[in-house]
């Protein structure tokens, strides 16, 4: 018991408005993730701290700390959680990233970041 609740798949999603994080965090509850979100990259890295997230899904334009320096800590300090970055921006100007979530993001864009990104998440 409580097994299921263990092995759900653990998303940050790091996005500072609050439209866009309330909608992905929506897209990823309804594909059965346990959702946190931060509103800066400096929020964002004290929820690593306490956190173990499988997926960080990261807004580039963001206060203080933009994306592209927060994808870099990410990766630098905890380079087994894959990272997806979501804006509005040209995909060209994207930092390297495991997966992109191009804005307008939709319910199928989420799933498919999770098939890409978690392999262990396994809803339809």
């Amino acid at each position: 018991m409580g097994d299921q609740v263990m092995d759900s798949v653990r998303v940050l999603v790091v996005e500072d408005s609050a439209d866009q994080r309330l909608l992905l965090r929506l897209y990823f509850e309804r594909a059965g993730c346990e959702v946190e979100t931060a509103t800066s990259g400096e929020s964002a890295m004290e929820a690593l701290t306490r956190l173990e997230p499988d997926l960080v899904v990261v807004d580039l334009v963001l206060p203080g700390m933009d994306g592209w320096s927060l994808t870099e800590r990410i990766r630098a300090e905890r380079p087994q959680v894959a990272i997806a970055i979501t804006s509005v921006l040209d995909t060209a100007d994207y930092p390297e990233a495991d997966a992109t979530l191009p804005k307008p993001v939709t319910g199928d864009d989420v799933r498919r970041v999770l098939r890409e990104t978690v392999p262990r998440w396994t809803r339809a």
